[in-house]
């Protein structure tokens, strides 16, 4: 696995919109707030020609163009790490127009992002072995006051931490508004993260290590069976690591979830799988009862015989821990709270 050098001021960091770009507000008022706080911390900055733009269907701009930005900026010697601006519904349509092989023949940069940019967090590791953030996206970076799972994310690019761990508190409603687009996290729920055991006993401590790679369940059903979605040789490749999942899904109901992960097990991608970290669904859905998505990971997961952490702070209900995807891990998790200590091996 290849890991990109951290960054330091004086570096310059380039932003690139491969899904939705910043063209409404909330969005614009926080992606530039966000360019101003990385220069004042001695980072030189530059936009791709999409982070602004609103000329594709339902993305920045096109397929090609959005591709073509992809390319420049992932292969350009000039820029230390690339940061998304955004998430957002058909990155994958990005991908036939992403040029792979020229990415894994240059110096490795830092990607960041998450969502709809496990399209990259993903790919990176599997088709260019090198390893990419799954955190924040641009314009959270431009909040009034920064929660530390965005100074974690931060800290990670610079290398000053490799250890992430719960926090307190989560957000269920985003107090976020065209009014007041800075507003910080609004924190108002306790965290609930809790692990089963390979053996199916709930809320005993468990530990596992293994190779980091994941992201996003809407945006991983669509790359099965694909030139992009090849897991199951990545988990060959590791196997003598075994493989540690990170998986959280946005608009896939209960239900959704569940089939999103039978597919992903029946394709072979959970092969020498030593554990799964499973953030909070975005669709709070208690249609099947109020541990349905829960129970519904369970009945996906639960023959595989390895730790499950459930209801992780990772995802879109904020705050989320930046991870590392291609990274070799040690997870540990005790009465509800969760450490992360990543090694770049």
């Amino acid at each position: 696995m290849r890991y990109p050098e951290f960054i330091k001021p004086g570096d310059r960091i380039g932003f690139i919109a491969p899904s939705f770009g910043c063209a409404t507000e909330p969005y614009v008022s926080c992606f530039n707030a966000a360019i101003e706080r990385f220069g004042a911390t001695g980072f030189r900055t530059v936009c791709g020609p999409n982070c602004f733009a609103a000329e594709g269907v339902g993305k920045s701009s096109t397929p090609e163009k959005c591709g073509a930005e992809i390319n420049e900026f992932l292969t350009s010697d000039d820029i230390s790490a690339v940061i998304s601006c955004g998430g957002g519904e058909t990155m994958c349509e990005d991908l036939p127009y992403v040029d792979f092989g020229a990415i894994r023949d240059s110096k490795p940069k830092w990607f960041m992002g998450y969502s709809d940019n496990t399209n990259l967090t993903f790919t990176l590791p599997l088709l260019c072995d090198t390893a990419a953030v799954y955190g924040p996206n641009a314009p959270a970076f431009g909040a009034r006051t920064l929660h530390t799972s965005l100074n974690d994310a931060l800290s990670i690019l610079r290398g000053d931490k490799l250890t992430v761990e719960s926090y307190p508190l989560w957000e269920r409603e985003s107090l976020k508004s065209e009014e007041d687009p800075f507003a910080p996290y609004n924190l108002t729920e306790p965290n609930g993260t809790f692990a089963v055991s390979g053996d199916g006993s709930r809320g005993k401590p468990v530990h596992f290590s293994g190779r980091l790679i994941g992201g996003c369940l809407d945006s991983l059903i669509n790359l099965a069976g694909t030139p992009w979605g090849n897991a199951a040789a990545f988990a060959e490749k590791y196997a003598s690591d075994g493989i540690i999942w990170f998986v959280e899904a946005c608009d896939l109901l209960t239900m959704g979830i569940r089939r999103a992960l039978w597919q992903l097990h029946s394709a072979g991608w959970f092969r020498h799988v030593s554990g799964f970290i499973v953030g909070r669904p975005y669709e709070i859905d208690d249609r099947f009862g109020s541990e349905g998505p829960q129970e519904a990971v369970l009945a996906a997961l639960g023959d595989l015989g390895v730790p499950v952490v459930l209801d992780a702070d990772l995802g879109h209900l904020p705050p989320s821990m930046p991870l590392i995807s291609g990274a070799c891990a040690d997870v540990s998790c005790t009465d509800g709270m969760m450490s992360v200590k990543h090694y770049l091996t």
